[in-house]
């Protein structure tokens, strides 16, 4: 079935209709009207898979897809645009540009905690792009997954853009067929195994991986603005989000007052009992419910700590003092379990972040602006909050993704349309004025070879329109001062000679 699913989009997209601009937009406009029409049925379904609050699902999925439909299609005209770059003296009267290309058919394999925004948000990249696109959202979250199986084919082309349910043995067999690109988003385990199957195929890929997404808390900041906004993302989602802070380092004169801050916010939010609470969600299933409980044992919770098994529930949950080796702070905890780091200063923090595997989020909290740039400046991760937390994945103009063990490639927004197209170097030139390219040709001599050397050590010249526009403008008031200095200095050098000649002449 997934062979024939496949081979229908590569026909599809053969056949040339993804081409065109008002194409791509039809189809941008008809996934908006998919969101803005089954926002009931999609909350619903999320309600059932991870028992998401109907209020947190336009906030964390739904208005981020429609920020990046908007986008696309106000910007697709000039994103597809041909883009013209610097030239050098060899190609200076010819047509040099890099003009964005689709790259064919696109495998995009979804995750289970996000499973709209992390499965639509490439999709609308690949539309844009002029893409065909395979979509696999995650079996975990089946009812969104049927979900979303039923509507894409009544909003869009359904040879372009199916959808492929099923579990590890349907992805296995779509990982086998050979895709233009692949984008997948999980763990680094499976995201090893997308890499190693692409590559017999020499696929390029983007891994949206995740990670251990320190949060630093200076002593100096203020404090209970910073553990509300931690508190709220790390609980979010039932801590099941890539870039929710997974550990708390701070000194350990403040490691108390954090805790306190933190079980103060957690009765804002959620009230006594968390598992009453409608905002407060569920693990996704009995297997992520017994590992996120098995990385608690041997701790105390200072907060938290219950449990149920029956409805895969845990509550929020906040250890201190925990061992740097733990098993908790080896593995992504990807739960309501928050531990606490100390150390000692930054200098400390710093050197605890580089001692491990980049992560895909980094949180500051700090007042000092030197500290804070010193900070991002001596760490390395796939991206930075500074006094809050996962905000960053909501500005549309920065690229969102991995380094390292955290992921590979970029995407919202413009990021998005660029990963999922070839960059086209074009250099159109014509067949007049050989006489330029002589000194390329042999037979070679000294005067040729030197002739050739100073026209490709030339600078790059940049003839944009404006630049140019700017440049002749330039030309001219330089040239018309020029020629103003001239008269002025002809006009006081008459005047000196008529005035030695007067002087003369009365002598």
């Amino acid at each position: 079935m997934e062979r024939q699913v496949v081979k229908r989009a590569k026909e599809a997209f053969l056949s040339g209709r993804t081409r065109p601009l008002e194409f791509r937009l039809q189809q941008l406009q008809a996934l908006q009207r998919m969101i803005t029409e089954k926002e009931t049925e999609i909350s619903t379904a999320l309600k059932q898979d991870i028992n998401r609050s109907q209020y947190d699902t336009p906030l964390l999925e739904l208005i981020g897809i429609e920020n990046e439909i908007k986008l696309a299609i106000e910007k697709l005209a000039e994103w597809a645009a041909p883009r013209h770059v610097e030239k050098n003296l060899l190609t200076i009267s010819d047509e040099v540009y890099i003009q964005p290309e689709p790259l064919g058919v696109v495998l995009i394999i979804g995750a289970w905690n996000y499973p709209w925004a992390v499965t639509l948000l490439p999709l609308i990249g690949a539309i844009a792009a002029g893409n065909a696109a395979v979509v696999k959202p995650s079996e975990l979250s089946e009812y969104s997954s049927l979900l979303l199986r039923a509507l894409l084919p009544r909003y869009l082309d359904k040879d372009l853009f199916p959808v492929v349910t099923g579990g590890v043995s349907e992805t296995q067999e779509l990982l086998r067929l050979r895709f233009d690109h692949i984008f997948y988003t999980g763990s680094s385990t499976v995201g090893k195994q997308v890499m190693e199957a692409a590559a017999r195929h020499l696929t390029p890929v983007t891994l949206e991986l995740g990670g251990k997404s320190p949060c630093y808390v200076d002593k100096n900041c203020d404090i209970r603005i910073a553990c509300r906004r931690i508190t709220w993302g790390k609980f979010a989602n039932c801590g099941q989000t890539c870039i929710a802070p997974d550990y708390i380092l701070c000194e350990p004169c403040i490691q108390g007052q954090v805790v306190e801050r933190i079980r103060q916010t957690l009765l804002e939010f959620y009230g006594a009992d968390p598992k009453c609470s409608p905002d407060y969600g569920r693990v996704i299933n009995q297997c992520h419910f017994n590992r996120v409980m098995s990385l608690m044992e041997g701790y105390t919770p200072v907060v938290g700590g219950q449990s149920d098994a029956s409805q895969c529930y845990i509550a929020p949950t906040v250890l201190k003092d925990v061992p740097p080796h733990s098993r908790l702070m080896q593995e992504e905890i990807f739960g309501p379990l928050l531990p606490i780091v100390t150390v000692s200063d930054m200098d400390d923090a710093i050197r605890f972040i580089n001692e491990r595997e980049k992560p895909l989020a980094l949180y500051i909290f700090c007042t000092d602006k030197k500290a804070t740039k010193r900070m991002i400046e001596e760490t390395t991760s796939g991206g930075v909050t500074v006094n809050d937390v996962m905000m960053h994945y909501t500005v549309s103009s920065l690229p969102f993704g991995g380094v390292g063990q955290s992921g590979m490639g970029r995407y919202h927004g413009k990021h998005s349309f660029d990963q999922l197209s070839h960059q086209r170097a074009c250099l159109v030139r014509s067949l007049g004025m050989e006489n330029v390219n002589l000194a390329r040709y042999p037979p070679q001599d000294r005067r040729r070879a030197r002739r050739v050397r100073m026209a490709l050590r030339s600078p790059l010249i940049d003839t944009s329109k404006r630049t140019f526009i700017w440049a002749v403008f330039a030309t001219i008031i330089g040239f018309g001062l020029f020629i103003t200095l001239l008269v002025i200095l002809l006009i006081a050098a008459g005047l000196n000679c008529t005035c030695w000649y007067w002087r003369g002449f009365y002598n």
